[in-house]
């Protein structure tokens, strides 16, 4: 029989919403005692007794049993379920550069206290890649894992080839509707994807890997002229996270825009949706699709781990606890598209083969 969860929520924004939306339709085992919140005076549709400001509520109150963190500010996140996780409260968390950063420390809190951590909607919104990766190829080889990981990016980079939209156009629409912050440079710089593919290659490889050491180059500094070559190419330019085992010994991981073809899986997956493609030496090509943002898509994420916890599921981190010989490195080649001003870069960079290369009075490429 399932036991009943008990919840302190901390973070009411969007997915928290989505969350307690979720909950309410479900005639589950499940009870929110009290939800944490930073800014007291907003205007909330429910009970005032419901929320509090003060943290130890949550992490002292003997009847909650578990915690779901849902926050923005990453040490304090840290602070919240490293705390819950030490007094022997289960978590659930979506703060993925928190997960990323102290991922190392969070799996020892998990062994030497016997509670679990669960983080299914850091990764990929709605997918359920985190669990399939722990369980259903727990034993096989897999030579990469890459995907779109950042609906706000790619829903900038829709607008911009669908219809036309100049950057700032559609990163403002994108702000609007709650898909990037008003900061955006988490989603386009790279870094929301790169510190999702930390947390994913932890559980496709059992490498563990310093976020600081990863290669993410965003879409920011997309041109107007590299839009027309991928029109000319018939090609898309998409934000693609790699998690890639080069060898028995080596797995590299990096995020760069990519122009991929319309044979690619990748090629069709527009606006806020989401995908990863998992390729495995024995399944081969695997693909999942759907919502990488919004409060219901993610929420429904966290829904679930929270639905897994009532019958004690924990990962086991089985590839990790192997200790194999699998390291991280950053010594891979890889082709590129430059599009450049300065003659003498091309040569500073010291490109191992050139494929193609354009000049014109306004633009160059290699």
């Amino acid at each position: 029989m399932s036991k009943k969860i008990t919840i302190g929520l901390f973070g009411f924004g969007v997915v928290g919403q989505g969350l307690y939306d979720i909950i309410k339709t479900k005639n589950l085992n499940l009870e929110i005692v009290k939800i944490a919140i930073k800014n007291p005076d907003k205007k909330r549709s429910l009970p005032a007794k419901l929320f509090t400001t003060d943290k130890n509520e949550l992490l002292n109150n003997p009847e909650i049993n578990t915690i779901i963190e849902l926050i923005n500010d990453t040490e304090a996140a840290y602070d919240i379920v490293s705390t819950a996780l030490k007094s022997g409260k289960n978590v659930v968390s979506a703060s993925k550069k928190m997960l990323a950063t102290h991922l190392d420390e969070l799996i020892a809190i998990q062994h030497e206290f016997g509670t679990s951590l669960l983080y299914e909607g850091a990764v990929c919104g709605s997918i359920p890649i985190i669990r399939n990766l722990e369980e259903y190829y727990d034993n096989e080889l897999l030579h990469s894992i890459s995907g779109i990981f950042n609906g706000s990016s790619n829903y900038i980079l829709s607008k911009g080839y669908l219809e036309n939209l100049d950057y700032e156009s559609a990163l403002k629409q994108a702000q609007d509707l709650g898909f990037a912050e008003t900061d955006p440079t988490m989603d386009v710089g790279g870094y929301d994807a790169k510190y999702k593919l930390v947390i994913a290659a932890a559980h496709a490889y059992g490498v563990i890997v310093d976020p600081d050491d990863v290669l993410n180059i965003g879409i920011q500094n997309l041109s107007a002229e590299d839009l027309r070559y991928t029109r000319e190419k018939n090609l898309k330019i998409k934000l693609v996270p790699v998690a890639k085992e080069l060898d028995d010994k080596h797995v590299s991981l990096f995020v760069l825009p990519k122009l991929v073809n319309e044979s690619e899986f990748l090629y069709n997956v527009e606006y806020e949706y989401n995908a990863v493609i998992v390729q495995a030496a024995f399944a081969d090509q695997q693909f999942f699709f759907g919502k990488g943002a919004g409060g219901h898509p993610t929420g429904a994420a966290v829904f679930s781990d929270i639905a897994a916890l009532r019958y004690n599921y924990h990962y086991e981190y089985k590839k990790a606890r192997l200790k194999g010989n699998l390291q991280f490195t950053n010594d891979i080649e890889i082709t590129v598209y430059l599009r450049y001003t300065d003659d003498s870069l091309v040569e500073e960079l010291g490109f191992e083969h050139i494929f193609e290369r354009y000049v014109s009075d306004s633009y160059k490429y290699v």
